[in-house]
C-alpha cells in the first residue's frame, strides 16, 4: 500500500489529539496515547496537555503526578525525562530495562563507577530510596554509606550517573523539595495497584513500547522509531517492527510501518486546518525529527526548528505542518507573544494564532500582546 506525506501528516495530527481538545477527564489517555510526554522543562509538558485538552487547569499536572500519582516522572526514551502513565509503568520500565549503553568500559570510567561495582551501586540506590525521598547530595551520601564507595558522579546536576537506576525501575521523581529535586523508589512511590508486576520483558516489552509509538505516529520509518527511542539502531527496530503485527506501507518512496487495524482509515483520512501553539519539545515534534522537512514548507527551516545543543523550538502547526515558530514571556501583568511566520500570512494561519493566543493568556493568566516578527 503506497501512502503520501499528505495522509501521513494529517493521521498523525488526529492520533496525536491536534484536531480536536478532548475533555480533561481524558488527561490520562492524552499521555498514553502520545506514548509518554517530554518532561526536561516541566512547563513545557504541561502545554503539551493544554495543547490537546480541554478545561485544563495549571495545577491538573501537578495534581496527577504528586498527589494522585497517576503520573510517574523518570529519565526513559533517549535517557531524557519523560512523565508516563503509572498504570503502565511495568511494561515501560521493562522496555527501558532493555537499555545497556552503561555496561561498557568508558562509560564506567566516565561516570567513576567500576563495572564490577554497578550491581552494587544500583541496588543501593534503590534500598535507600525505598520509602524515602532523597535530594541528589543526600542520595549520595546514603549510598556512600551503604557500599563504601564516594561516587560524585551520583550528586552531578545532569543526572545522568543514575539513569540506569531509572531504567531498572529503581529510582523516580518525587515532589520537588524547595529549588531541589528529590528521587524515591517506584517501588513504594506508585499506588498498590501501580507497582511493578507482571510485565513483558526484554524484546517482547520493547516491542511494546515501539508499536505504542507507531500506533501514535504512524506511519512511521524504521529512523524514526530508532531516533524516537534511542539506544536502538534503525536496523534492529526494523527487525522488531517486522514481528509485531504491524503494517508495512510505502510512504512515498520510505519502507514505514502503521498498526494494521489503522491501515484502511489511513488511506482515507482528509488533511485537517486546525492551528496549533506547541510548546518547546511536544511529542509530535520530537517523534518527527528525523524527517521534519517532510512537515515544513520547504528547504532551510529545520534549524529554526531543532536548534543546537538538542533545543527544539515551540511552534506554530497549522494542520499538522510547520508553519513558524513562537516565543511566550511574562511581564508582569502582560503576558508577551511573538509569533515568526515561515512564510506570509494567510487568514487561516492569524486567525488561528489569534485564537490560540487568547486560549494561552487565559490559560497562564495575564493581559494578551501578540506580535508578529
Amino acid at each position: 500500500m503506497s501512502v503520501s506525506w499528505e495522509r501521513a501528516i494529517a493521521f498523525r495530527a488526529r492520533r496525536q489529539f491536534l484536531e480536536e481538545r478532548v475533555d480533561h477527564g481524558r488527561l490520562l489517555e492524552v499521555v498514553s496515547g502520545l506514548a509518554g510526554l517530554h518532561a526536561q522543562v516541566m512547563s513545557s509538558a504541561g502545554l503539551s496537555l493544554w495543547a490537546r485538552v480541554e478545561g485544563l487547569s495549571p495545577d491538573d499536572l501537578r495534581d496527577a503526578l504528586w498527589r494522585r500519582r497517576s503520573l510517574v516522572k523518570l529519565w526513559a526514551m533517549r535517557g531524557t525525562l519523560h512523565l508516563l502513565p503509572a498504570s503502565e509503568y511495568a511494561w515501560w520500565q521493562a522496555a527501558l530495562d532493555t537499555r545497556r549503553n552503561y555496561l561498557t568500559p568508558s562509560w564506567s570510567k566516565w561516570f567513576g563507577i567500576p563495572q564490577d561495582r554497578l550491581d552494587l551501586t544500583f541496588a543501593a540506590i534503590g534500598q535507600v530510596l525505598h520509602g524515602a525521598r532523597l535530594t541528589r547530595q543526600e542520595l549520595a551520601d546514603a549510598v556512600a554509606r551503604e557500599t563504601g564507595d564516594d561516587i560524585e558522579a551520583l550528586r552531578a546536576g545532569w543526572g545522568s550517573a543514575l539513569k540506569p537506576a531509572s531504567y531498572r525501575g529503581l529510582l523516580c521523581f518525587a515532589p520537588d523539595r524547595g529549588r531541589n529535586v528529590t528521587f524515591t523508589n517506584p517501588a513504594t512511590w506508585l499506588r498498590a495497584k501501580d507497582r511493578p508486576r507482571a510485565a513483558p520483558v526484554g524484546d517482547d516489552a520493547l516491542s511494546k513500547a515501539l508499536r505504542r509509538f507507531v500506533t501514535t505516529h504512524g506511519p512511521a520509518t524504521r529512523e524514526e522509531v530508532a531516533r524516537w527511542w534511542g539506544g536502538v539502531s534503525a536496523a534492529k527496530a526494523e527487525r522488531i517492527l517486522r514481528t509485531a503485527g504491524l503494517a508495512e506501507v510505502d510512504l512515498e518512496g520510505s519502507r514505514a510501518w502503521i498498526d494494521e487495524a489503522d491501515a484502511a482509515s489511513l488511506v482515507t483520512v482528509e488533511p485537517t486546518t486546525t492551528v496549533r501553539l506547541l510548546p518547546t519539545f511536544d511529542q509530535y515534534v520530537i517523534g518527527s525529527t528525523a524527517s521534519v522537512e517532510r512537515l515544513l514548507p520547504r528547504d532551510g527551516f529545520r534549524d529554526r526548528v531543532h536548534r543546537q545543543a538538542g533545543w527544539v523550538s515551540p511552534v506554530v502547526l497549522v494542520g499538522g505542518r510547520i508553519e513558524g515558530v513562537w516565543s511566550h514571556e511574562r511581564k508582569g501583568a502582560r503576558l508577551l507573544v511573538e509569533v515568526e511566520p515561515f512564510r506570509r500570512r494567510s487568514v487561516r494561519l492569524r486567525e488561528g494564532v489569534e485564537a490560540e493566543a487568547e486560549r494561552l493568556s487565559a490559560f497562564l493568566g495575564g493581559v494578551l500582546g501578540l506580535t508578529w516578527t
